[in-house]
């Protein structure tokens, strides 16, 4: 009993040592093992030694004492110590079997080595067989690993085996290395080394892929219900027409809670063609009481927007009040920095309060911009307010109602237009330039080049008017900074300049105008020259298409005339044509074609007078044909002429 209390206390019983897989067998045969208990499946001898299981642990330690035995599968106990470190070599020791016994090998010796662990792995190469081992003696040694399926042997002193499952394959592995002896004979052929390594087989990594594939199912069936778990739940389906739901939906669309789902039936019911001469005036009361609707929302949103107000003003009275705030902190630390009160605080205080001065007048600047935005974004809704109620007011306006934000408004409005009345000429002059001579693309080009001057001019405008706007903005904020006498002062000397500006301005304006005017006069006559081009270029067009039609007839013409005065195609042409040379040479007054055929046929007998007519009619220069006789006897000879021609030239 006490050995058996020093073996239990001398075992780690801590979880955070224990570093192996709870779902793995083989960590768990191999916890079986270092327990004393023979893992389920495996008979005979353990395959590890009783040298590395824990040391004086009693295995009927349970029995004599009534304890219940304990499970090493249960997670979370730590009854299983440390694996031994890898620098120290596992001990192996003699196996014993019916038929064979396996010697280990030398524990000097590097550990065998083994190739990559193929994926579903359960089948292993055992070689170094001995030549006399027997599948029934392979299958005792390697049935202590676990249930083995196949076995195929060779004839070359090694095997493979094929194991039920994957973990037997490492029990398999640990043999490698032993020399394994059948019996006890001494013989050379009863005797080898066994070396045992992963073997990749078809079948492992076929049911491999059939249990990967199996996971990515239940896999893509789990997220599958997932997202029709968390998918929003389907619109109810709209019903179809019918008087009985027309007048129910009627009723709906007076209510305003129902208001918006009324509101959709009616779409999809008027989509869906429902409206017919039957059901139009229940259609128009629908969408009558619809209709109706309008002025609500108005309502709503105009209180919507008067709450929107409200907010603003209340945000704009706190800010301000805020920044009155600060203007007072920033004043007692003004006061506090003059020399009456600031010679009696400390080099220390000085410091901070000085540090606490300049971060309250950076908030007291960021608060009053801030502010000074929201008064100028009044300013600009006034502003716009009052172009809107009065849009075809004057560029002129009298002294005393002279609004800056205004004037710039209207001016950019103008300029716009002349933007675009330019961008309309500038575009037209180039489309109509495409089909036109040299002479008006010029002139289109001179126009376009007066359009981007007029264009250049626009936009000086418009960064002279920014200038200014810049110079009114800063004389605002000066203006803001100032007391209100200066206010006064100040702002004729403004409303003057302003006033200056805008006359110049609105003259810049009337000159330009006035150059449109004469570029849009000069562009219609363009268009007039254009078209009378245009007339002269279908004109020109027709004349060539004649000109072309007649070349076209003389270039068929020579070109029969040269299929007929083409050369010879032929060795036997040109046989024949020595030959009728030969005779009608012989012949001065010539010969009719019957004759000559008649001559030729005894060289060759598959010739025929067309043939050679028409053989003399594609060469007029060396053969010509004359009419001879009078009246009954006028017939048609055939003459040698080719000395003729060379006479001549």
């Amino acid at each position: 009993m006490a050995a058996a209390a020093d073996g239990l206390g001398s075992i780690a019983i801590d979880t955070t040592q224990l570093n192996m897989s709870v779902t793995d067998p083989t960590a768990w045969a191999t916890a079986m093992n270092n327990l004393g208990m023979v893992p389920v499946g495996l008979a005979g001898q353990q395959l590890v030694t009783d040298s590395i299981c824990v040391s004086g642990f009693d295995p009927s330690l349970s029995m004599m004492t009534g304890i219940t035995p304990i499970n090493p599968m249960i997670p979370g106990m730590g009854l299983v110590p440390p694996p031994p470190p890898t620098d120290v070599p596992v001990v192996k020791e003699i196996i014993h079997c019916k038929s064979c016994t396996l010697f280990p090998p030398n524990p000097n010796l590097p550990p065998p080595s083994t190739r990559e662990r193929p994926p579903g792995c359960k089948t292993v190469f055992v070689g170094g067989l001995p030549e006399n081992a027997t599948e029934e003696i392979i299958q005792e040694v390697f049935e202590q690993c676990g249930d083995i399926t196949a076995i195929r042997k060779s004839k070359k002193n090694f095997c493979h085996i094929r194991f039920a499952e994957e973990f037997m394959v490492d029990k398999a592995i640990f043999l490698s290395g032993y020399r394994m002896r059948l019996g006890s004979s001494t013989d050379k052929k009863d005797s080898g080394r066994l070396h045992v390594d992963f073997a990749q087989a078809r079948d492992d990594f076929y049911e491999w892929e059939c249990k990967q594939r199996m996971l990515a199912r239940e896999e893509r069936h789990r997220r599958k219900m997932e997202e029709d778990r968390l998918r929003p739940p389907s619109p109810p389906a709209i019903m179809h027409y019918s008087e009985h739901e027309a007048a129910l939906l009627a009723e709906k669309l007076k209510d305003d809670s129902k208001f918006s789902e009324a509101i959709t039936v009616l779409l999809t019911w008027i989509e869906r063609g429902e409206v017919n001469r039957r059901s139009a005036n229940q259609f128009y009361s629908m969408v009558q009481s619809a209709n109706s609707h309008v002025r609500r929302l108005m309502n709503e949103k105009a209180a919507h927007e008067q709450e929107m107000e409200q907010a603003k003003e209340s945000f704009k009275n706190a800010l301000t009040g805020i920044l009155t705030q600060f203007e007072q902190i920033v004043a007692v630390f003004n006061a506090s920095t003059r020399q009456k009160a600031w010679d009696h605080f400390s080099k220390a205080q000085r410091k901070n309060i000085d540090i606490w001065r300049k971060h309250s007048e950076e908030l007291r600047n960021a608060h009053s911009e801030q502010l000074m935005g929201i008064r100028r974004e009044e300013e600009m809704e006034m502003s716009d307010d009052d172009s809107g109620d009065n849009p075809s007011k004057k560029l002129r306006v009298d002294e005393s109602e002279l609004d800056p934000v205004g004037f710039w408004m209207q001016l950019k409005e103008v300029q716009h237009a002349n933007v675009l009345a330019l961008s309309f000429c500038f575009l037209s002059a180039c489309r109509d330039s495409s089909v036109v001579l040299r002479n008006t693309h010029r002139t289109q080009q001179t126009l376009a080049a007066q359009a981007y001057a007029l264009k250049e001019e626009n936009d000086s405008l418009r960064w002279q008017l920014d200038a200014y706007r810049n110079e009114v903005e800063l004389l605002k904020q000066e203006k803001g900074q100032l007391f209100r006498t200066e206010e006064s002062l100040t702002k004729d000397q403004q409303l003057q300049f302003l006033q200056q500006t805008m006359q110049g301005m609105q003259q810049q304006l009337l000159s330009i105008q006035e150059e449109l005017n004469n570029k849009k006069s000069e562009l219609e006559q363009a268009k007039e020259e254009q078209t009378h081009t245009q007339a002269m270029l279908k004109v020109l067009q027709e004349q060539e298409v004649n000109v072309l039609t007649v070349a076209l007839v003389n270039q068929d013409r020579e070109k029969n005339s040269e299929k007929r005065n083409q050369g010879l195609k032929s060795e036997k042409e040109a046989l024949l044509i020595g030959i009728i040379s030969t005779f009608l040479h012989v012949h001065p007054f010539g010969a009719n074609i019957e004759y000559l055929w008649s001559y030729m046929q005894q060289l060759d007998s598959r010739i025929s007078a067309n043939e050679i007519e028409m053989l003399l009619m594609r060469l007029p220069r060396m053969f010509k044909q004359e009419f001879t006789g009078v009246g009954a006897t006028l017939e048609k000879r055939w003459k040698f002429c080719a000395f003729e021609g060379i006479k001549t030239i």
